[in-house]
């Protein structure tokens, strides 16, 4: 496919790298249309299935997912910029009406130009400026480099190591979305492509003031970030004191996932353990949350920060200032609906009895 074609309302766009090839959908190349599906294979009790997570039909995406039935969110398309399968998923850029350009893995939205600060920002700075002076800081995921951006804020860092396992993820965003992908070009950072789970295994026990865990949902190559013996090795690797934050899926959704996470970092880690969310109007019903674990040594108070970034960023070449995260909303991230604190007080005390 060369220059544009426009077809049922979606634009296909073939100006790429030349590393980066375009794959259509099947109905495209068979109807000349702009609609199709992008699926993964799963493997489920030893059967393989094959899970339609989303949708490209003419002019529109819709994500849908089984980790959130009987819902799906559309976003309008203008142009499809990029199509391809990696190793490990299915990887789709798309230019939308409202929320700018999209990226999109095994069918589900991670990152959107408009509000991946408010996902950013927050998975970031809310381990970050909860402790004194981080210096050594390792990302788990967050191959898109919106993660690198935010800590290379914070002067006091020396070491950013970043282990991503899928390698077109980290070339896919350096040429479709630089304003995430210039966390790259901190001379602090050094890049692992790989497993993340077998990075760790490796690290030196206390080798990190924090951990960020910026992991997709619990489904596929992300699978091992949600479980037991990944926390145990991000706890042997942090320092006394030393932070971890981990993406933790919405209490909307998926209540007993959190439960699950809780219950597993009470054991683990013997520190502070917290759950903060924020808001993220593209992701599942909304919200996100954070898993928040300290290891034991200096006590850490995740919910009054202690180490204020400047707003306007002015510790790093990163020149844009901050747009969604503040000292207020750090504080107030961790102020939970009734629903929530509930089952996640119940399950924590349930744990300290343990």
């Amino acid at each position: 496919m060369s220059g544009e074609e426009e077809s049922g309302g979606v634009v296909s766009s073939a100006k790429l790298a030349p590393d980066l090839s375009v794959k259509r959908p099947r109905e495209e190349e068979e109807n000349g249309g702009g609609g199709g599906s992008v699926c993964v294979e799963m493997e489920d009790n030893n059967k393989e299935e094959l899970a339609c997570f989303s949708s490209l039909i003419p002019g529109w995406f819709s994500e849908i997912s089984p980790m959130w039935p009987g819902e799906a969110h559309s976003l309008k398309v203008e142009k499809i910029l990029f199509q391809g399968k990696s190793n490990y998923q299915n990887i789709v850029v798309f230019q939308s009406s409202t929320y700018g350009k999209v990226l999109v893995l095994d069918g589900v939205i991670q990152v959107t130009e408009r509000d991946e600060c408010a996902y950013q920002e927050m998975i970031a700075h809310l381990p970050l400026c909860s402790i004194p002076n981080p210096k050594k800081v390792l990302v788990i995921g967050g191959g898109d480099g919106g993660v690198l951006r935010e800590v290379s804020r914070h002067s006091s860092v020396i070491q950013i190591d970043i282990c991503e396992i899928d390698g077109m993820v980290i070339d896919v965003s350096k040429q479709y979305f630089p304003d995430l992908a210039v966390g790259y070009l901190d001379p602090r950072v050094t890049l692992h492509v790989g497993d993340g789970v077998a990075f760790l295994r490796a690290v030196p026990e206390g080798t990190y003031d924090a951990i960020i865990v910026d992991s997709s949902d619990p489904i596929g190559p992300a699978q091992e970030l949600f479980e037991k013996p990944f926390f145990e090795s991000v706890s042997k690797a942090l320092r006394p004191g030393g932070v971890v934050c981990t993406q933790a899926e919405s209490i909307w959704l998926h209540m007993h996932i959190i439960e699950d996470i809780v219950a597993n970092c009470r054991e683990i880690f013997k520190g502070s353990v917290n759950y903060a969310w924020t808001t993220v109007p593209t992701y599942p019903s909304g919200v996100i949350g954070f898993m928040l674990c300290s290891t034991e040594g200096p006590p850490v108070d995740f919910k009054h920060p202690v180490n204020p970034i400047d707003e306007n960023g002015s510790h790093t070449d990163v020149k844009a200032p901050l747009k969604f995260y503040n000292a207020e909303i750090h504080s107030a991230a961790f102020c939970l609906p009734s629903f929530a604190k509930k089952v996640i007080e119940a399950r924590q005390m349930n744990c300290n009895a343990w």
